[in-house]
């Protein structure tokens, strides 16, 4: 059994964190369906599903031609008030014939091929191609964002621009004794992230679709972190102009990382791996230390800034 799935990730379009009621009222997707939230170990709030039927081509990468049939489940997630998400999961078994849309329908988050499946091939045609014409999951995905992001109750001024990012992931059951799972994570573009998972048959695909969402958050925080870093040492401007540009950070996201926080224990050792190499968590710790210590550094210079101005108006008022 192949498991493929994709994840956005995107800053909210509102100015302040919304509340757990305001966030389960913007992911009101499906009508007549709940909002999952929950408070711990930060404010989390999950759309239900939102089902899309396919009927197309297959990703290969030796360009063969494998047609599929089934329902993409999408759902959009906010975290901390601050933070949307949205996660489509199918899984690919073969299949002999095509069947009515009733049955694909009754089966959402399924796909079976109309022919022999080779589930390596489309694993990686899946990962590194993204053609109009076969099963994309970014449009289904970045279609489900877009609505959350487009509704009534957000008044679209955030506090810092940070572009969306995506993350692309197939999961493959290994039948080999041994139950450790196992990532490659490849950065694919400054907004493309891949990763092929292998995992056990006791990893169910929702357990590995909530991995890749946690990853996928905390990849964009990361990212977005970087880039203020970045344009902070590549620009030039007053300490007050670097000290607006970087007091957000602090200010609307810092208490948001928890890498692992909502994993699977079976898929905790996942996590443990990427924070030995590459080291998510010692990245965001250097990058939240160098933005407080230029905060520190700004704030000092206003002060001897104004220290001088008041030392002036006194000396003139004499």
């Amino acid at each position: 059994m192949l498991t493929v799935g994709e994840v956005h990730t995107s800053l909210l379009q509102h100015s302040t964190a919304l509340a757990q009621e305001q966030s389960a009222e913007v992911l009101g997707l499906v009508e007549g369906e709940a909002v999952l939230t929950s408070r711990r170990p930060s404010l989390y709030a999950v759309s239900p599903d939102v089902r899309t039927g396919v009927d197309c081509w297959l990703p290969s990468a030796k360009n063969r031609q494998l047609r599929g049939v089934g329902a993409v489940v999408t759902r959009a997630i906010i975290t901390g008030g601050r933070i949307v998400q949205a996660s489509s999961i199918i899984q690919v078994a073969a299949g002999a014939r095509r069947r009515p849309w009733s049955y694909y329908l009754a089966n959402s988050g399924m796909l079976e091929t109309v022919g022999k499946l080779d589930a390596e091939d489309l694993a990686t045609g899946f990962l590194h191609g993204n053609a109009a014409d076969v099963l994309n999951l970014d449009a289904i995905t970045g279609r489900v964002l877009d609505s959350v992001q487009m509704s009534d109750l957000l008044d679209r001024r955030p506090p810092l621009r940070a572009a969306r990012t995506r993350l692309r992931w197939t999961a493959q059951v290994d039948q080999q004794p041994g139950d450790t799972a196992t990532a490659l994570v490849a950065v694919d573009s400054p907004t493309l992230r891949t990763v092929r998972l292998t995992v056990s048959p006791q990893d169910v695909p929702a357990a590995v679709a909530g991995l890749c969402e946690d990853l996928a958050l905390h990849d964009w925080l990361l990212t977005m972190l970087s880039a203020l870093v970045e344009a902070a040492v590549t620009r030039t401007g007053s300490a007050q102009e670097h000290i607006e540009r970087l007091r957000p950070v602090l200010e609307h996201l810092l208490h948001l990382w928890l890498p692992g926080a909502r994993v699977d224990p079976r898929l905790r050792p996942i996590w443990d791996r990427l924070e030995q190499v590459p080291g998510f968590s010692r990245q965001w710790q250097s990058s939240v230390n160098w933005i407080r210590d230029q905060i520190t550094v700004g704030n000092m210079a206003l002060l001897r800034e104004l220290a001088g101005r008041v030392a002036v108006d006194q000396a003139c008022v004499r």
